[in-house]
């Protein structure tokens, strides 16, 4: 590019807006023309006269010229600027004329400004070779520009109007090229303290995720708390230490007719008996009957010592002893042993087992399975149940035969020979069979409890226990007949002979003094129905040496009532 010339110098030319000195010359009359179309004849008179950069001035008025235009400052270059208007200097005119005011900014300066950034070694547009007026714009950050049909703001131009020329910034930090942005949308400006649309969207995107990720993790934090709380109070039931309420220790008194109350007045007379002889041992329980030592319990329990075994009673406070058999008697199942150097013993009291009903509750005391001082209950399920147990030996001599009393209150092996008392803590019955598989049998011989037990009514075995006491053996009501035991009949017959050859009628006994004969047959005792010989042997036993019976006899198909005083068996 050439450099301007002096505006004074000798061929009175004025350098153009361009910078070459070619131009016209100034005329006398004070305007810069044109060269006459008549002076070159092969010349275009229609084109347009090429711009100056100065014109003639008066003589009395200094020439301006238009300042350059940055693009989009149009507003700002219209209005005058407050710094001082630019000196000028006189032009001298060729031929003497007057010279022309010209602005000293044509002047040539005597040492170019120093550019505000190195120049471009590769010349690379737009900077190329940079000028004072050209610094180098800031680093922008490119933003997305809307697409076609995207509403915009008011104010903004339509798609496809030209955007106006950005000015170029000046070399102070601010103003509105501060915040130009080139990829911004068409007319909008960048806001100093942030990015466009586009990068407020993104903060504010950020600002939500942000938002959204705090949520989730004190969701996170509530959970794990909510259910640290929950597993504690469902565990323990709160998040301290747990401790458990507890009423009073004071114990409160029990009602006498309870079962506690019924309990705490029996256990003191009850004991546990462990048998050991030559037939093995046996485990079974008593009770006390007086103060002298004597204790009752069942035959079944005791029956190996009568060979020389040995027989330990333990009581209920722990305390143990040796005891000797008194005397038994297989056919009522009961025997009475006695211990010797005790004090301090408690008699259970003896009840009326005659005035027994149905329903009435019931305990009963024991050692089932050897668990000393066990206490059940339930109430009296049925009275005059005729049963049979034992007959092991097979002569019939062990077999017992009892009018009992039926319970529900649990009796299991271990509990045989103990009292079952009534509400008022009184003995109505000797606990002897539990209900097994074929029929009843002794304790010993079950697996346990069905809720099918039975007792020796208490007023056969008080009976029983003074005989044993005072004599050593018991003695048995008798009719004296002998009895057909195979008769499938209705009824228990008389038999044809005793065992031995004897006659089945004992003479001058009770049955032969009311003209019973052999083959007869008794239907009832005191008007009750007996089904078999066994029933009928129960309901002798079930009385007294002395007591009367009524009978009904039937001889060749025709029945009579008969009534005789029973006998006793010979006790020796």
């Amino acid at each position: 590019m050439d450099k301007a010339k002096p505006t004074g110098t000798p061929d009175g030319t004025v350098p153009d807006s361009t910078g070459d000195s070619h131009g016209t010359a100034a005329q006398p009359g004070g305007s810069a023309t044109a060269p006459d179309a008549s002076t070159s004849p092969g010349t275009d008179t229609t084109a347009p006269p090429r711009p100056v950069g100065l014109t003639k001035a008066d003589p009395a008025e200094p020439v301006e010229v238009a300042a350059p235009t940055v693009p989009g400052q149009a507003e700002e270059a219209a209005v005058p600027p407050a710094t001082d208007p630019p000196a000028t200097v006189p032009a001298p005119r060729a031929g003497g004329a007057p010279d022309a005011v010209v602005p000293a900014q044509q002047q040539a300066p005597a040492e170019r400004p120093r550019p505000l950034h190195a120049p471009d070694p590769y010349s690379t547009p737009p900077y190329g070779e940079p000028g004072p007026w050209a610094p180098a714009p800031p680093v922008q950050r490119p933003v997305p520009t809307p697409a076609h049909g995207t509403y915009l703001p008011p104010g903004t131009p339509a798609h496809g109007t030209p955007v106006p020329p950005v000015p170029e910034a000046g070399p102070a930090q601010g103003g509105e090229w501060g915040r130009y942005d080139p990829w911004a949308a068409p007319g909008a400006l960048v806001a100093e303290s942030g990015g466009g649309p586009g990068e407020r969207r993104r903060e504010r995107r950020a600002g939500r995720g942000r938002l959204v990720g705090a949520a989730l993790v004190l969701a996170l934090v509530a959970g794990a708390v909510g259910g640290y709380v929950g597993m504690r109070l469902e565990r323990h039931g709160g998040l301290g230490t747990v401790e458990l309420e507890q009423t009073s220790g004071q114990a409160s008194e029990r009602a006498p007719d309870s079962v506690a109350g019924i309990a705490a007045r029996t256990l003191p007379g009850v004991v546990t008996l462990h048998v050991s002889g030559g037939d093995g041992g046996a485990l079974g329980t008593g009770f006390v009957l007086d103060g002298r030592g004597h204790i009752l319990t069942n035959q079944h329990v005791v029956e190996s010592a009568s060979d020389g075994g040995s027989i330990r009673v333990t009581f209920n406070g722990g305390e143990t002893a040796r005891a000797r058999l008194v005397g038994g008697d297989p056919g009522y199942d009961l025997a009475v042993v006695k211990v010797s150097g005790v004090s301090g013993l408690t008699p259970l009291p003896l009840g009326d087992s005659d005035d027994v009903r149905v329903g009435d509750p019931v305990v009963a005391i024991g050692a089932p399975f050897d668990l000393a001082n066990t206490v059940t209950a339930g109430i009296i399920s049925a009275k005059e149940r005729p049963i049979t147990a034992g007959g092991e030996k097979g002569d019939g001599t062990d077999i017992s035969y009892v009018d009992a009393l039926q319970t529900d209150a649990p009796i299991n092996p271990g509990n045989s020979g103990g009292p079952l008392v009534d509400e008022r803590a009184r003995v109505i019955g000797i606990n002897s069979a539990i209900h097994a598989a074929g029929g009843p049998a002794r304790q010993d011989d079950s697996a346990g409890s069905v809720g099918l037990g039975f007792a020796i009514p208490v007023n056969q075995a008080k009976r029983v226990a003074e005989e044993l006491i005072n004599h050593g053996r018991a003695t048995h009501p008798v009719i004296g007949v002998t009895l057909d035991m195979g008769y499938e009949g209705e009824g228990a017959m008389v038999g044809g002979e005793a065992v031995g050859g004897g006659p089945a009628v004992t003479p001058g006994g009770p049955a032969d003094r009311t003209d019973i004969a052999a083959g007869d047959v008794i239907t009832e005792v005191d008007g009750v129905p007996v089904a078999s010989g066994e029933e009928l042997i129960i309901k002798i036993r079930s009385h007294r040496p002395g007591d009367r019976l009524a009978l009904t006899v039937e001889r060749d198909g025709e029945s009579r009532r008969v009534t005789l005083e029973l006998g006793s068996s010979d006790p020796s």
